[in-house]
């Protein structure tokens, strides 16, 4: 939803094959498939990932450089604001992880 959305369909209309990295299997795929409606694009895909959880942060770039031939662009757009205090089962603050750390480490991973 929102900016990340905006920026994904701007995307998949210039063509380019577009990774929608979402925590929601049912929101994502419901994205994807209105992006790919709009835009004609099938190079929309969906891949899971919660920034606020390490483990998921590697498996998602694990994926990514397994089975994509390259990375062109990467728009970390993941953030949560205004959750009451939680450590995470990495024992790390949730906020922090999900909007410092998760993308911080992502781009890391990505970078190879």
């Amino acid at each position: 939803a929102g900016i990340g959305k905006c920026v994904a369909m701007d995307l998949a209309r210039r063509n380019a094959r577009t990774i929608l990295a979402c925590r929601s299997r049912e929101r994502g795929q419901a994205a994807v498939e209105e992006i790919r409606a709009a835009t004609g694009n099938p190079a929309v895909v969906l891949r899971l990932l919660d920034t606020g959880s390490l483990a998921s942060v590697r498996a998602f770039a694990h994926a990514v450089l397994q089975e994509e031939p390259r990375l062109d662009v990467l728009i970390n757009n993941a953030g949560v604001t205004g959750l009451p205090f939680t450590i995470t089962s990495e024992r790390l603050e949730q906020t922090f992880t999900t909007n410092y750390l998760g993308p911080f480490l992502l781009t890391n991973l990505l970078l190879g």
